[in-house]
């Protein structure tokens, strides 16, 4: 990636609206998994081969990360945290493709995935508790931290963004650096600890938002996972 993360060019205009690069990488990722999904998930038995076997793997492994963290059963959250995290996982991995780069490298990409999971934390929250409920929640243990607690749902969003733009644009500097100044077979240890780290990203993106959202549904004495414990 030579040009600026902050500053793209559109590659082509839709109407007065530009697309630019990002974009069409993203939308192809999500055609993707779209159609990725409605075939594997056709022929579903109750004898399952392997691939179902390993989907079934991963849709539990995704329910206990989900129980375990929110404390709460998965299926009202199943859809929205593998949806992220499967997004976050192939976005990521697209550093690895020549002449692409990943969605997430780019600050775009990221603030709108951590303005879903802000919506999702306000929107389960309310149903969760109500709106009432949800609005006094700003104001525990006292009406004092009010303020206080405005100013962490909005920075903790803010890290969100932060956390996987800083994470995966270094990533891809880092690669495309050693690939310009060492040729092509230098990097590949890289290449393969960039798989690693674009893994982590993702399941941690994903551990994020359980939290957050957890935070919001649950009542005070019920919270496994305290406001502030994740930087």
């Amino acid at each position: 990636m030579t040009e600026s993360p902050l500053t793209m060019s559109p590659v082509l205009r839709i109407g007065p609206i530009p697309v630019t690069a990002p974009v069409l990488v993203t939308w192809a990722i999500i055609a993707v998994v779209t159609v990725a999904s409605i075939l594997l998930s056709r022929r579903l038995s109750l004898a399952p081969g392997k691939t179902q076997t390993a989907l079934e793997l991963l849709v539990e492994t995704i329910d206990q990360q989900i129980r375990d963290t929110m404390q709460t059963g998965p299926a009202t959250y199943r859809a929205l945290i593998g949806t992220l995290f499967i997004f976050v996982l192939i976005a990521n991995w697209c550093a690895l493709l020549p002449g692409i780069t990943p969605p997430t490298a780019h600050l775009e990409t990221d603030a709108a995935l951590a303005l879903i999971v802000l919506g999702a934390t306000i929107f389960y929250g309310i149903r969760s508790r109500g709106a009432m409920g949800y609005l006094a929640s700003f104001a525990e243990p006292s009406w004092v931290m009010i303020p206080l607690n405005v100013v962490e749902q909005i920075t903790r969003t803010f890290s969100l963004v932060v956390r996987l733009f800083g994470n995966v644009m270094s990533g891809v500097f880092v690669v495309g650096i050693l690939l310009s100044l060492a040729g092509l077979l230098v990097p590949i240890p890289l290449m393969a600890l960039d798989l690693l780290t674009g893994a982590v990203q993702a399941y941690i993106f994903a551990v994020l938002s359980m939290v957050f959202i957890g935070a919001a549904i649950s009542e005070p004495h019920r919270v496994g996972i305290k406001k502030g414990e994740v930087s």
